[in-house]
């Protein structure tokens, strides 16, 4: 009796991994086609350059947006603000904005760059549409809605304290 019941302890039992081939039948497609839909978007930004290593002309338009807790201001690094695009109703007025920067383009079709600044409470969904208010505009053109370039290529930075806070 005892040699049977070593005989039984020595042999191993026979490993089944059908249930285990079945999980990876479904899972190994399933997560080939989620991987296709996955899509991730990467904006490239651009630190702004300082001010002491700059040899631009005065008469080029240097694009700042600034985003400040009641109100964006559009304007020129050399010459000043050129529009101040107060909040409507404790919203930020993008459309204002993108109309701003539309006629600022067609003054400067050739320029590409801009520069956003922002104080630092200003919430990040701001910046995001402010960002994109920038890069383009939505346009019927044949009968369709296409992206117009406005000023894709943005540099992100601080925004100054407002004039009538500096010591």
């Amino acid at each position: 009796m005892r040699k049977n019941f070593r005989r039984r302890s020595l042999s191993a039992p026979e490993l089944d991994i059908t249930a285990f081939m079945n999980l990876m039948v479904v899972l190994v497609p399933f997560l080939l086609i989620t991987a296709v839909f996955s899509h991730i978007s990467i904006l490239e930004l651009n630190i702004p350059p300082s001010l002491e290593n700059t040899a631009i002309p005065a008469e080029a338009l240097q694009l700042e947006i600034t985003i400040r807790k009641n109100a964006v201001e559009v304007g020129d690094r050399n010459h000043g603000m050129i529009r101040r695009i107060d909040e409507q109703n404790g919203q930020y007025d993008f459309k204002a904005l993108s109309e701003a920067l539309q006629q600022i383009k067609a003054r400067f079709p050739d320029k590409t760059d801009a520069t956003i600044l922002a104080e630092s409470d200003v919430p990040y969904e701001v910046l995001i549409h402010v960002m994109d208010a920038t890069r383009a505009v939505p346009v019927f053109e044949s009968g369709s809605v296409v992206q117009a370039e406005l000023f894709p290529d943005i540099s992100i930075g601080d925004a100054p304290r407002p004039a009538e806070q500096t010591p």
